[in-house]
């Protein structure tokens, strides 16, 4: 059974413009059309959930249309990307520790804590490489 792209646009909670978007740059599939109206398969419902993945993963619409076609050089984009991703949880991981800290911080200004100081020292000294 075949849906509406205003159903899609409902399962997904995806703009029908931005689905109509995706597929002008070649991310989804040209959707049959019946009466002039685009009618998905549900399996479009998956395949906007691996888009929106992506996204979240940081991926550009341009990274993204070269993972679902370019096989050669999917593997180094995607190591890139781990790599990426890996250094976005470390920031994100400081910035937790530096709100929690300034949340329960006594001093007028965070940067003359020596707590928070003694923090932002440990930022900057690279772990070690794993083992």
């Amino acid at each position: 059974m075949r849906i509406t792209i205003g159903r899609l646009a409902e399962i997904t909670k995806v703009p029908a413009s931005a689905i109509r978007y995706w597929e002008r740059h070649g991310l989804l599939p040209a959707p049959e059309r019946e009466g002039g109206q685009r009618r998905y398969p549900p399996e479009a419902a998956e395949r906007i959930t691996v888009l929106r993945k992506y996204q979240q993963a940081g991926l550009s619409l341009v990274e993204i249309r070269e993972f679902q076609r370019d096989q050669p050089r999917r593997e180094a984009m995607i190591r890139a990307k781990i790599t990426e991703l890996q250094q976005r949880m470390i920031d994100l991981d400081h910035a937790h520790q530096l709100l929690t800290h300034a949340l329960n911080c006594s001093e007028e200004d965070i940067v003359s804590c020596p707590k928070f100081r003694q923090q932002m020292a440990a930022w900057q000294t690279p772990d070690p490489a794993p083992l």
